[in-house]
């Protein structure tokens, strides 16, 4: 999820090239982006895959969140060739592989000594899987979890229980909203990967539901209804400034500068807010699962990984950089080279039984891998659906009609219509897709 990009990195459509770009090189590597914190960590240590491997020139495209899907989606699918190494997530990469659009990994990884492809996390590696061959590996994973600060709560004398409830969020987050201090940050910003990434875990928890078995939307239902208008009166009336164009990079920024209390969004946000060079509450955060209401184990799961589309004409150069970025070296690199709190959390196993980064990541680590290791991709709702995934529906149509509702909900974040008004057009946009999927039944 995207955390605000740095000036060091290029962040345009023309990319910029890697260290070793200024000699000349037998094959040039296209690698299209994400620009969050890790990634421009894996930018910062290029140079040294360069160095060892002086036949390939590195050029990077690094691009907003919202950007990257768009631009990474329309190269793959039309096969244009434009990127080598495409940076995807386990709701691409099941559906792209079935379609034929990215070269298989694990053949590679089977070719590659001390890879090690077991060792990515059991969950996330059943995700980036088609037919039990992965079709991207992942450079890290995450789940979501509730970040709060720790001396604000102490000082309150606010307690959350060992599994807290959106309830006790609400009124914690009503006792510490002040003047200065938000109670809560949430994202507000479209997108499907943007407010509807913590949105929907919410509504999965309060029993709601997208479709039911039948594809019939649902989306105003009673269940869907109450949780959306919980979500909008919550940061509303106790979250950030500007929360409707507010998602992950504005909300990591305000904890990490001490101007929010709470923050719910991905386990990855440790990255920045655990880092002494970009944050002032190191140290004072703590953290808890996923809010939940009617279901437990609402958190999420995802991946930001790495995949090569069969259009690229550099697959096995493109598999070098992959492995490099996504093995077990490269982790302790960036543990040694930059500080363990910027590892790439949430990939291998083998990341936790390290011992540098075990006593760095001891408030939050063992909760993240508990995190991911129990997402439910497959049952996420209270009652049956026919889909799967948590903060997303792994269906080719939900990058448009996730987009649409979000559209309709921030609006509603942002006081323009009425929570009612947004879910009926929502249920509107449902019922196109849902009849889809009825046809073919």
């Amino acid at each position: 999820m995207l955390v605000a990009g740095a000036g060091a990195l290029c962040l345009t459509l023309s990319g910029c090239a890697g260290a070793g770009s200024l000699g000349a090189s037998d094959q040039t590597i296209t690698i299209a982006m994400v620009s969050n914190s890790q990634m421009q960590d894996a930018q910062k240590l290029a140079s040294q895959f360069e160095e060892e491997n002086p036949d390939i020139d590195l050029k990077f495209v690094t691009l907003s969140e919202n950007q990257a899907r768009a631009k990474i989606t329309a190269s793959t699918a039309t096969g244009g060739g434009e990127f080598d190494v495409v940076m995807i997530s386990n709701y691409e990469t099941p559906q792209w592989a079935k379609y034929g659009w990215l070269k298989n990994l694990s053949e590679y990884a089977e070719a590659t000594e001390g890879y090690d492809e077991a060792d990515f996390i059991p969950t996330l590696r059943e995700s980036l899987s088609y037919e039990g061959d992965m079709y991207s590996v992942p450079f890290y994973g995450e789940s979501s979890f509730l970040m709060y600060r720790k001396d604000l709560f102490e000082q309150a004398g606010i307690t959350l229980s060992e599994k807290p409830t959106w309830t006790e969020v609400a009124a914690a987050a009503q006792q510490l909203d002040s003047e200065d201090m938000a109670g809560i940050c949430l994202r507000g910003k479209p997108g499907w990967g943007e407010l509807l990434a913590p949105l929907d875990t919410v509504i999965n928890t309060f029993g709601g539901r997208w479709f039911d078995e039948d594809w019939n939307a649902q989306l105003t239902s009673p269940e869907v209804e109450r949780a959306v208008q919980f979500y909008v009166d919550l940061v509303r009336e106790y979250g950030e400034p500007g929360a409707a164009t507010s998602g992950f990079g504005e909300c990591a920024t305000q904890l990490a500068q001490g101007q929010v209390a709470m923050w719910y969004d991905s386990t990855s946000a440790v990255s920045t807010l655990e880092d002494p060079s970009s944050s002032a509450v190191v140290g004072k955060i703590g953290y808890a699962p996923a809010p939940i209401e009617v279901k437990d184990n609402s958190g999420w799961l995802y991946s930001w990984s790495l995949g090569i589309p069969e259009s690229s004409d550099n697959p096995d150069a493109a598999w070098k950089f992959i492995s490099w970025m996504t093995d077990k070296e490269y982790i302790r690199t960036v543990g040694e080279d930059l500080g363990w709190e910027r590892v790439p959390p949430g990939s291998r196993l083998s990341t936790y039984e390290i011992p540098e980064y075990k006593e760095a990541s001891a408030a939050y680590g063992p909760l993240t891998l508990e995190a991911i290791e129990n997402a439910t991709p497959e049952a996420p709702t209270v009652q049956p659906v026919p889909y799967t995934g948590v903060q997303f529906l792994a269906i080719p149509e939900f990058q448009d009609l996730g987009t649409r509702v979000s559209q309709q909900i921030s609006a509603a974040i942002a006081g323009r219509q009425t929570v009612p008004e947004a879910l009926a057009q929502a249920q509107q946009y449902a019922e196109v897709v849902g009849a889809t999927y009825r046809e073919e039944q």
